[in-house]
């Protein structure tokens, strides 16, 4: 199993940062936009054990996997989201966000994703994998948080 982890500081209030990993279809596209639906299948009080039925394209094919919320958290100053999927039947894949209020304008955002893999042939992928994705989605978030809503 690999584990990336990246931390970022973005110069926005910690509510606007979080409607992006916490909200409608078009905030979240914004940030992630090869996500091309998102329903509810079962959503719970407290939001943990939730389930979302997501699609996601990668070129011309769309891939459909049940997202789970395995950890929740929404206070003023502290917000967290911990969801797992199985990706293609080859990887078993967390994604955590957390941001903490760093004062009324600025959020530190920490981002840690894991993944891993189904099938032995599949663990050589991850020999030669690298934080770039990681880097990258970080980078997006405090691009689109920062710029408002017009990217």
């Amino acid at each position: 199993m690999k584990q990336w982890t990246k931390e970022i500081e973005i110069n926005a209030p910690i509510d606007h940062v979080w409607k992006y990993l916490d909200g409608s279809l078009e905030n979240m596209q914004k940030i992630m936009p090869q996500v091309v639906s998102n329903e509810p299948v079962t959503v719970t009080e407290g939001m943990v054990g939730s389930i979302y039925l997501q699609k996601y394209k990668e070129g011309k094919r769309v891939m459909e996997y049940e997202v789970e919320t395995l950890d929740y958290l929404d206070t003023p100053n502290e917000k967290k989201m911990k969801v797992g999927f199985t990706l293609g039947g080859m990887f078993e894949i967390t994604a955590g966000y957390e941001l903490v209020k760093i004062d009324e304008g600025r959020t530190r955002f920490i981002y840690t994703t894991t993944n891993k893999p189904l099938k032995w042939f599949v663990k050589l992928f991850l020999l030669f994998a690298n934080d770039k994705v990681v880097v990258d989605f970080v980078e997006r978030v405090k691009r689109v948080a920062e710029n408002g809503e017009d990217n």
